[in-house]
C-alpha cells in the first residue's frame, strides 16, 4: 500500500527499515496531526484556528525524558519561525497542551511539558556573507525564511526558497520587460503579510493596476490541504487581495505552461 494510504499508526506499527531520526519524524507527525485534528474537531472558532496554526506554522520535536513502568515520557516543542513564537500565548499552549494529552493517551508515551521555540536556520560556512543584501549590509525582511541558509537562489537582490519559485519569478519579470512603465506590475517574493489573527508569507504578492494578487507554488507534498488553502484564502481576500492562483510545480518545469498561467492571473487581477 502506497504510504499516501497509510495511516500514522500502520507506519509506527512496521519500522523495519527506518532510522531512529525517521520514527522519531513519524511519531512526532501522529501527535501533531491528530491534535490538529482533534482541535478542528472540536468546532468552536478558536479550536477552528489553533487547528490552522499547526497545520501552517509548526514543526513538532519531541525530548526524551525517561521511562517509569513501560511509560516512555517525552517534553514536546512546537517549533516555529522566531517572528511567530510570541503568536503561542501560555493560554494557547495549554488548551493545546490538553488536546495533545488526550491525543496520546492510547500510545505508550505520555507529553510531560510543552513549550515553544524559534526554528532554528541553516547556516552555511559564508553566513555573515548571507547577512548582506544587494545593498548593502543593513538586513530586510524579504524572504527571511531562506535569506540565511545556503544554496537558495537569489535575482535582483531577491531570494527564492527554492527553483520553482527562482523559474516563475522569472517569467513574471519577462512579462514586467514587455509591460511600459506607466502599466507595469510589482513582483514581491516572500513577503510577510499580517492579516487578521496571521501572518502568511505568499510566494509571490502581485501589484497590478491598483490591485493586489497572490500566486501560490504548491510542492510535490501539497496535497491534502485543500481545506487550510480555503480558509488561507478567505483571510487574505476578505484583507483585499482580488486575485489568488495556485501552480503546481509539476507545471512550473515546463516554461510555456508557467508563461501561459501568467498571462491568465495577470488578464484576471487587472478585469
Amino acid at each position: 500500500m502506497p504510504d499516501a494510504l497509510r495511516s500514522l499508526d500502520d507506519m509506527l506499527a512496521n519500522t523495519d527499515g527506518l532510522t531512529g531520526a525517521e520514527v522519531d519524524r513519524l511519531r512526532c507527525e501522529k501527535v501533531l496531526g491528530t491534535t490538529a485534528i482533534i482541535l478542528h474537531q472540536q468546532g468552536d472558532p478558536k479550536a477552528t484556528e489553533l487547528a490552522a496554526m499547526l497545520a501552517e506554522l509548526v514543526t513538532l520535536d519531541l525530548d526524551y525524558q525517561g521511562e517509569d513502568w513501560d511509560v516512555h515520557y517525552y517534553d514536546a516543542y512546537l517549533e516555529v519561525e522566531p517572528h511567530l513564537v510570541a503568536q503561542f500565548t501560555p493560554e494557547i499552549l495549554e488548551r493545546i497542551e490538553d488536546v495533545m494529552r488526550d491525543a496520546t493517551r492510547k500510545d505508550s508515551f505520555e507529553i510531560k511539558n510543552l513549550a515553544v521555540r524559534p526554528i532554528l536556520p541553516k547556516v552555511g560556512i559564508d553566513w555573515r556573507k548571507q547577512l548582506q543584501v544587494a545593498n548593502g549590509p543593513r538586513l530586510t525582511n524579504q524572504a527571511r525564511r531562506v535569506r540565511v541558509e545556503p544554496q537558495h537562489p537569489t535575482e535582483d537582490g531577491l531570494h527564492f526558497t527554492n527553483e520553482w519559485e527562482h523559474g516563475v519569478y522569472q517569467v513574471l519579470k519577462k512579462q514586467q520587460g514587455k509591460l511600459p512603465d506607466n502599466d507595469t506590475i510589482g513582483i514581491m517574493p516572500l513577503g510577510a503579510l499580517r492579516v487578521r489573527k496571521h501572518t502568511f508569507e505568499p510566494d509571490f504578492l502581485i501589484t497590478y493596476r491598483g490591485r493586489v494578487g497572490v500566486i501560490e507554488i504548491d510542492g510535490p507534498h501539497h496535497k491534502g490541504r485543500r481545506s487550510d488553502d480555503h480558509s488561507r484564502e478567505r483571510l487574505l481576500r476578505n484583507a483585499g487581495v482580488k486575485q489568488i492562483d495556485r501552480i503546481d510545480v509539476r507545471d512550473v518545469s515546463a516554461k510555456q505552461d508557467v508563461e501561459k498561467f501568467v498571462t491568465d492571473f495577470l488578464k484576471h487581477l487587472a478585469g
